[in-house]
């Protein structure tokens, strides 16, 4: 595995926090996807464990990019998602969910579906590497993969109800195609964690692996799809993934409003302040 030269998250970085360009330079320092090749495999790595790799937009439009360079480099024919410091994705970064209209709602959805159309109907194979937590969008993410392989210490739930939002990233149309309406509703609406055991057996995932070993095997499964003929696999993706458009913009309808609720304003300042959500239906 080569990693030469391969962090051009930089110029993608961003999103202030704090006072100050110090504070702000400092936070956009530790939001990044790292990008590393082995052959013709692209290895795409969120990078801000201090937060177990929240899905910030920086990140989100760093992903973007790099698809989108992948796809048009006939060099790669794989690639693999994971992320630092032990875990996934811990989900969307609930701290910046500062939504004050409907227009910059659905402007946010829209970028974040880029992703996921990337993902799901593009034309290379992405194999997740999940090892420690895989929750909210970090689920989302996962289940856009064509593969997932989960350390045995792996943990996914989705939970966006607990800050009243609805599922998205597309989740609410892959989730049901891995393990069925039924298990789909009880896993979307009872935030139940999973291990990965647990998951493998009801379809969420596809393979467990012991523990520190999820990128390996990810990596080997990468390597086979990058040595398939390319335009059959294009195809496919694009079969399977019929109906996701459709989904995604009935998802930039919903969740749009969602962000302008009282009750997605309660249960952001309850996530943040720790402490559990009075919900009015408002």
């Amino acid at each position: 595995m080569s990693g030469s030269g391969m962090d051009r998250a930089a110029a993608l970085r961003g999103g202030p926090a704090g006072h100050g360009p110090e504070a702000a330079e400092a936070q956009a320092s530790a939001i990044r996807v790292i990008e590393e090749r082995d052959g013709p495999v692209l290895i795409l790595t969120m990078d801000q464990p201090a937060r177990r790799n929240a899905l910030a937009m920086p990140i989100r439009i760093a992903l973007i990019s790099a698809l989108e360079q992948a796809q048009a480099d006939k060099a790669i024919r794989a690639v693999v998602l994971t992320g630092a410091g032990g875990h996934f994705c811990s989900g969307g970064d609930i701290s910046g969910m500062d939504v004050k209209d409907a227009l910059s709602g659905r402007e946010r959805m829209r970028l974040t579906h880029q992703l996921i159309r990337l993902m799901v109907l593009g034309s290379l194979p992405v194999v997740a590497a999940v090892e420690g937590v895989c929750v909210g969008g970090g689920l989302s993410l996962a289940c856009a993969c064509d593969t997932i392989v989960a350390a045995e210490d792996a943990r996914f739930a989705a939970g966006f109800g607990k800050i009243g939002l609805m599922p998205d990233l597309g989740l609410p149309h892959t989730l049901p195609l891995r393990v069925g309406q039924g298990r789909a509703r009880q896993i979307m609406l009872y935030h139940t964690m999973l291990s990965a055991p647990e998951a493998e057996r009801i379809g969420l995932i596809d393979q467990v692996v012991p523990q520190g070993h999820a990128l390996q095997v990810a990596l080997e499964k990468a390597r086979f799809l990058a040595e398939q003929a390319p335009a059959p696999m294009a195809l496919t993706k694009q079969m399977l993934g019929e109906g996701l458009d459709r989904a995604l913009e009935q998802e930039r309808h919903f969740q749009s409003t969602l962000f302008l609720t009282e009750d997605f304003a309660e249960g952001r300042a309850a996530f943040l302040g720790k402490r559990k959500p009075q919900f009015r239906g408002a």
